[in-house]
């Protein structure tokens, strides 16, 4: 049985994965979930507008409550432990080994003890510079040595749980280089694809950190990166699946392959249809002694737990961040689909999207692109812009192609349906 079908907690739920993973469970028709999380000053809370969930409790006050009163909010039947500090430049050691360590050994104490299903996020972090290896299937855990306070904080839970012998009834999360939707709110712990698009846009160019070691090129650091719909996919399957479920103990989630800083640079560039300008710039010192230059997932132990989704290409993971969320400044669960809001079905042949790429408007945001599910030879894509009316390129084939175009709120802002005549 799944764990999904009762409810369901999630930790750092308004946060970049912890959203991610209410918008998956939305999708499977899951609205049984309580978010916790602290809502400061940033823009994070706009991440749990789109989303369907029974309660918000801040997660300090929730803290209080598992403490005093454990059966406030009754059975949860998953436990997914998101939340947490992931600044690898924080300097307060106190503050990380409450909010990272203490917090993680409370919440598991508690959801063993309803006999919840519990899977926490640990971190790839904890590896340091790999030279120990990024080996999930290892028991020698004690050997690593991370490099910040961060992936220590991370670290001291999973020698605790490993210690007390809960490693054998949970399960815990290495998340390796994760990029997507609803990361905005991160600062400067953004992925380098959201960093990169404003510079593109901006400036035209991405900065790369030059490389400081003689056996790495500069940009030919190489990470694991891993798209988030991906990592929201293998982190359910702990919870989901039967397979899954008989699980336990620590997994890398990754894409299992290594790129270059310049690999990913220029499928953004593709992305947005522009010719790589690439600047390398110094790294900072503070940085130097702790910065990792290659990651990779060892993905063999996930596999053999049962998860046999295939994982999105690299490219087409960027496009559809750019295109999808990065363009169009959405979140995941906001419109995205096939039709204007408030519209009539689309009709028309299939046609290219570069007339919105190649705008201005689409880099500025005021374009989207979105893929008809039509059939036959009416499936392709459809582009409106705000505000502005681009040049028209190609031609309808016949006033019916665009039947159902109705909608009162796009009108209003002077929306232009452009078709470009051409393969999908």
């Amino acid at each position: 049985m799944s764990k999904l079908d009762g409810k369901i907690l999630i930790t750092g739920g308004a946060g970049f994965i912890g959203s991610a993973l209410v918008w998956a469970l939305n999708q499977r028709g899951h609205h049984d979930i309580v978010v916790t999380d602290f809502l400061g000053s940033d823009q994070k809370w706009r991440n749990l507008v789109p989303l369907r969930f029974a309660d918000y409790v801040d997660a300090g006050e929730f803290r209080r409550q598992i403490a005093t009163k454990p059966g406030q909010h009754g059975q949860f039947s998953a436990v997914f432990h998101l939340g947490a500090c992931s600044a690898t430049t924080e300097q307060n050691a106190a503050y990380l080994a409450d909010n990272n360590y203490e917090v993680t050994k409370e919440l598991a104490a508690w959801a063993l003890g309803q006999g919840s299903r519990f899977v926490y996020a640990s971190s790839a972090a904890t590896y340091g510079d790999g030279s120990q290896g990024m080996d999930d299937r290892s028991t020698a855990i004690a050997q690593l040595r991370p490099l910040n306070m961060y992936g220590y904080s991370k670290h001291l839970f999973d020698l605790y749980a490993q210690r007390v012998g809960w490693l054998d009834r949970i399960v815990g999360v290495k998340y390796f280089n994760v990029f997507g939707p609803n990361e905005d709110h991160k600062g400067e712990m953004r992925s380098l694809v959201n960093k990169a698009y404003r510079q593109v846009i901006d400036t035209g160019k991405v900065q790369l950190f030059r490389s400081h070691r003689p056996d790495y090129r500069d940009g030919e650091q190489q990470r694991d990166f891993l798209y988030v719909k991906d990592a929201v996919e293998m982190t359910l399957h702990f919870a989901e699946n039967p397979a899954g479920l008989g699980a336990a103990g620590l997994f890398n989630l990754g894409s299992g392959e290594a790129n270059t800083w310049i690999t990913l640079t220029r499928a953004i560039f593709a992305a947005l249809e522009r010719e790589p300008n690439i600047e390398f710039i110094d790294m900072p010192a503070v940085l130097r002694d702790k910065y990792q230059y290659y990651t990779r997932a060892d993905i063999s132990k996930l596999r053999a737990s049962g998860y046999q989704r295939a994982m999105t290409p690299l490219a087409a993971a960027v496009s559809d961040y750019t295109r999808h969320f990065l363009a169009p400044n959405k979140r995941l669960g906001e419109y995205g689909g096939g039709r204007p809001p408030g519209g009539g079905p689309l009709r028309f042949h299939p046609f290219a999207d570069r007339a919105c790429t190649r705008s201005a408007q689409w880099a500025r945001g005021q374009c989207e692109s979105i893929k008809n599910r039509g059939r036959g030879n009416r499936r392709g894509r459809w582009c409106y812009c705000r505000n502005k009316r681009l040049k028209r390129q190609g031609s309808f084939s016949s006033s019916a192609d665009v039947q159902g175009f109705r909608s009162p709120s796009l009108v209003r802002t002077s929306v232009t349906l452009v078709v470009v005549i051409g393969p999908a």
